[in-house]
C-alpha cells in the first residue's frame, strides 16, 4: 500500500465513530508504515475490510437534526380559505 492510499483510508476512517480497538489499530498501522514504509498483507486487509464496513455506515456529522428556528412556537399555522370559485 502506498502511502497517499493509506492517508486516504485513514481520513476517510476518521468520519465514522470507531471503537477502542479500531481506533488502536489504526494508530499502529500508522506508526508501523512510518517505521517500516510498509504493511503487512494483513494489515492491509485488514484495514480495507474496516474502511468497506464503515463506509456502509452512516457518518457522524448530523446532516439530519433538525436546526432549531428562531420563531419556535410563535407561528401560526396558516388554514387554507373555504372559498369555492364556481
Amino acid at each position: 500500500m502506498r502511502k497517499d492510499r493509506l492517508e486516504w483510508v485513514i481520513s476517510g476512517l476518521i468520519q465514522y465513530k470507531l471503537t477502542e480497538r479500531e481506533d488502536q489499530f489504526i494508530k499502529s498501522v500508522s506508526q508501523d508504515f512510518n517505521e517500516k514504509d510498509m504493511l503487512t498483507e494483513q494489515q492491509e486487509e485488514k484495514l480495507e475490510n474496516l474502511y468497506k464496513e464503515k463506509s456502509k455506515l452512516i457518518p457522524n456529522k448530523n446532516y439530519f437534526t433538525p436546526k432549531a428556528s428562531k420563531s419556535q412556537g410563535k407561528g401560526r399555522v396558516k388554514r387554507p380559505t373555504g372559498k369555492i370559485i364556481p
